[in-house]
């Protein structure tokens, strides 16, 4: 059961990134940004290959010089899915970018340059009829240069992030520029969900929603479940990227999750699995690592256990009762344990039998 976000969805300008559209009513979409050297043509495109098949939809990419500029137009006709360049500092990278046919252009306010500078980048993109983000960032903020130690309560900081990402907003909109989307990001929830919060009262510009430099696996998808999931229970956020310091596949995985713990999105199957205890005699643990393998490394068993929500339980206190309430799924004795289909008890199965078993389930799935 997810929340009632829906139903509260803010009214956004809808902008296209390839075959996307962000904001509107359209679906909250997933991002990754590549780890790869831009100028690496190979593990570049090989990444992103990989990204695609995790279900990544957009996928951005550093370009740090020229030469990597040079690379995207090789980048983008070897992949699926849309294509947006990073831009710091250098606002020729930017129009090069756009020549190269990439779908979309990031830049920073707070170091892309002066507005002369920033409208040649949007006149590049205006020819080209693709987006500009405007991502702000609290650590490199305009305001920074002539105050690097600021202190500023929270809300003060997610004042100023607003008031550049607006000043940059105004700064295309006069030039005849409204295909923009807007990012807020702190290393923290707190300035985060304020600075999103009040950007969303203030205009309609889809937000591209995540927390900065949000940690580890573990940390960085605890920091990010809360600050994203509270924006999008709001009906604030258009299309999301989680920042870890990790395979970006996992980053992908791990906005899912977010999307499909709230009801927004669908992605491989609700696996429910216990905890275990000292009366547990089978493995849990190996069988539902081998089972999340499996299925998000095959595209068509992700997509057919879609919806399914499977009980991986290695208890016979209370894991028949909980399988239940799955469609399927295997409740634990020892070393082997009862086969449940929509709360009926068919069979019984040996651990070692486990993971193939629910494989074969998915795929005779119609």
């Amino acid at each position: 059961m997810g929340c009632d976000c829906r139903d509260k969805v803010r009214k956004t300008r809808k902008v296209k990134v390839g075959r996307f559209t962000i904001g509107g009513s359209s679906p909250v979409s997933v991002q990754s940004m590549c780890n790869t050297d831009t100028r690496d043509l190979k593990a570049t495109v090989d990444q992103i290959r990989r990204l695609e098949d995790a279900g990544c939809e957009i996928i951005r990419v550093a370009v740090p010089d020229m030469e990597a500029a040079l690379n995207l137009g090789r980048i983008k006709s070897a992949i699926a899915i849309p294509l947006v360049a990073d831009i710091h500092f250098d606002w020729r990278l930017a129009v090069e970018a756009v020549k190269q046919g990439v779908d979309k252009v990031r830049i920073n306010p707070g170091n892309i340059g002066e507005k002369d500078k920033v409208a040649e980048v949007v006149k590049a993109c205006k020819s080209a009829g693709i987006p500009i983000r405007i991502g702000v960032n609290a650590g490199s903020l305009k305001a920074l240069r002539e105050n690097p130690q600021p202190r500023w309560e929270p809300y003060e900081w997610a004042k100023q992030m607003v008031k550049e990402a607006l000043d940059e907003a105004r700064t295309l909109e006069r030039l005849n520029f409204r295909d923009i989307v807007v990012s807020l990001k702190a290393d923290d929830i707190e300035r985060t969900v304020m600075a999103n919060t009040l950007f969303a009262s203030k205009s309609d510009i889809p937000l591209h929603l995540g927390v900065t430099e949000a940690g580890s696996f573990l940390a960085g998808t605890v920091k990010s479940s809360i600050g994203i999931g509270l924006l999008l229970s709001q009906g604030i956020g258009d299309t999301v990227r989680v920042s870890l310091t990790e395979d970006p596949v996992m980053q992908v995985r791990a906005a899912y999750e977010i999307l499909k713990s709230l009801g927004l999105r669908q992605y491989g199957p609700d696996l429910i699995s216990c905890p275990t205890c000292g009366r547990c005699q089978v493995n849990v643990g190996k069988v539902v690592r081998e089972l999340e393998d499996r299925i998000y490394s095959d595209r068509d068993l992700l997509k057919r256990s879609e919806g399914m929500k499977i009980a991986v339980m290695g208890c016979v206190v209370n894991g028949p009762g909980e399988a239940r309430s799955a469609d399927f799924g295997v409740a634990g004795g020892k070393g082997r344990g009862v086969w449940i289909e929509k709360g009926k008890q068919i069979k019984v199965v040996k651990e070692s039998e486990w993971v193939n078993e629910v494989i074969r389930k998915i795929r005779n799935a119609k």
